[in-house]
């Protein structure tokens, strides 16, 4: 049976300017507010503690959903990785015909999710979530590497399977640095939006997706 903390009656902790959570599926709330703290504060200011008074409930409420911070994290990354994978393809598909732009739109994207959310590749591929107990992860990641491929594969066509995987390497990391420099406030002085730094990822990824094509 529920408690009230799940049904979502408000605690002393939600009344004092939390998120009150107010309805039924706290799994799916748990990690919609996990995404905004770990946008909000990082990595090392993640707590199932902060999140519990984030949404108020109970601190014992997230764990009859997760046996511990690190089975939270696993579904925050595979939420992160699905979502990435819609948006890549989406941008791909827009692009167009033409493998090489197709490849650069999705980067483009890449950017664009990370300085929304402030959370990426970093979270998905972060240590300790790697392990075979988190099923539905390891599909929803590997969804999004095969896209990847999938779409180096087409923009670079007759070149060695090394040199495709060196190339996602290179535009995936262009543009976590992208993202990165703008969440610092790297481009404030140029008051850069977010839509011009995705557009310089895509247009550095596309000179590195032809200098691969021309190498080839």
């Amino acid at each position: 049976m529920e408690s009230n903390d799940e049904r979502g009656t408000m605690t002393r902790d939600s009344a004092e300017g939390a998120r009150p959570y107010h309805h039924g599926d706290l799994r799916a709330a748990l990690v919609q507010e996990a995404m905004h703290l770990l946008a909000a504060e990082g990595l090392a200011g993640f707590s199932v503690a902060k999140l519990a008074r984030a949404l108020g409930v109970s601190s014992a409420s997230p764990y009859r959903h997760f046996p511990d911070r690190e089975s939270l994290l696993a579904a925050v990354a595979a939420r992160i990785a699905d979502e990435l994978t819609e948006r890549l393809r989406a941008a791909a598909d827009r692009a167009g015909a033409d493998p090489a732009a197709r490849l650069a739109a999705a980067i483009g994207a890449y950017t664009r999710y990370v300085i929304e959310h402030r959370v990426g590749l970093d979270i998905v591929f972060l240590d300790g979530l790697q392990q075979a107990k988190y099923v539905d992860l390891h599909e929803h990641t590997r969804r999004l590497t095969d896209l990847q491929l999938d779409l180096a594969v087409d923009a670079c066509a007759g070149a060695a399977y090394d040199d495709v995987f060196d190339l996602v390497d290179q535009v995936l990391a262009l543009a976590h640095g992208y993202a990165a420099l703008h969440n610092f406030g790297a481009y404030a002085q140029e008051r850069r939006s977010a839509e011009e730094i995705e557009r310089k990822a895509v247009a550095a990824a596309r000179r590195l997706i032809d200098g691969q094509r021309s190498a080839g």
